[in-house]
């Protein structure tokens, strides 16, 4: 068993620190976060099957020495050596098969994201690294009951995706409880801007900006009443650092939302203004299991490590227009 040695408030300076799904959206942007705490060693786990090169560029350009392993995160024995060698103190949790992927292949979506987590948990247990930062979703919930939505919510997914974050999440506590590894979970509510995939199984920001761009219209599935709490990419980053560094964080959930509705319509009503398009919208069946109703508390989050988004919804869409754009026009 690997002895890890930590002071009494956690530094992510000169620690070894892990991140699967590091290529990915989301991932991409924590490393670059991760990058400011100036870690002794930066590695990334990624099998590249969503993740993107392109998405570390930047990372690899102000920290050289990332380590990028192309490895599925399932793989027990090859993830013991990755963090064996590395000696790995932290690890955030982010890969995953995606909500569109668990649409159209439910069973392999779910086993692989409880597989997922069962590894990082098992390697935790085994003591291959000090602290979990898991991600969770807020997908868990399925549509509000109660609003804002509390981490006390009822858990009541409309998808298997939402279901698999459920069971991914009870196990990280279960591993809390019974054999006492240090984690915290994260679960954001729908976060947005540059590097969201814009192909398969995109999200529904990129995707009207896609079409926008190449002058089709934005689809609408459903009616578009359907309401989302949005939060931009850097400000989640942000407070799933916070959320390590944070002892009083270990064995709980925390939301990370904006605590602001929107409605599908008025966003993608919001991306075709700031696009200066004006032909009219498509509407479309809607999509399977689709969650009626999104919108968050972050009580607890402004508590425990005082988060408070810095980027508001138009100001978010602006710069996640100009990125996708800018990616567009170099094609």
């Amino acid at each position: 068993m690997i002895e890890h040695v930590w002071e009494s408030k956690v530094n992510l300076a000169n620690k070894s620190v892990l991140v699967t799904g590091g290529a990915g959206f989301i991932g991409s942007h924590l490393v670059d976060r991760l990058i400011e705490e100036r870690p002794g060693n930066l590695v990334v786990v990624d099998n590249f099957t969503l993740g993107k090169e392109r998405n570390l560029f930047s990372a690899k350009q102000k920290y050289p020495n990332l380590k990028i392993y192309r490895q599925d995160a399932t793989e027990m024995r090859r993830m013991e050596s990755i963090l064996r060698y590395e000696n790995v103190d932290v690890a955030f949790n982010l890969a995953i098969e995606c909500l569109p992927k668990c649409l159209t292949r439910p069973k392999s979506g779910y086993d692989t994201n409880v597989e997922l987590t069962s590894v990082i948990c098992e390697l935790a247990r085994k003591g291959y690294y000090k602290t979990l930062v898991h991600f969770s979703s807020s997908e868990a919930y399925g549509s509000a009951e109660n609003i804002p939505m509390m981490e006390s919510h009822p858990l009541k997914p409309t998808t298997p995706y939402g279901a698999s974050k459920i069971a991914s999440d009870h196990l990280v506590l279960s591993y809390v409880q019974t054999f006492g590894i240090e984690a915290s979970i994260i679960r954001p509510f729908n976060a947005y801007g540059p590097r969201q995939n814009e192909k398969t199984y995109a999200g529904v920001i990129p995707l009207t900006i896609n079409r926008i761009f190449h002058n089709e219209s934005p689809i609408i599935c459903g009616d578009g009443l359907q309401t989302r709490d949005y939060t931009y990419v850097t400000d989640l980053a942000d407070a799933a650092v916070k959320i390590c560094k944070e002892r009083e964080t270990r064995g709980k959930i925390l939301n990370i939302a904006s605590g602001k509705e929107t409605t599908i319509k008025d966003l993608i009503l919001k991306i075709a203004e700031l696009m200066n398009y004006k032909k009219p919208v498509v509407y479309e069946e809607p999509r399977p299991g689709d969650v009626r109703r999104f919108f968050g508390s972050n009580l607890v989050a402004r508590a425990l490590i005082r988060y408070k988004p810095r980027i508001d919804l138009e100001e978010g869409l602006r710069l996640t227009i100009k990125w996708y754009s800018d990616i567009f026009n170099r094609k």
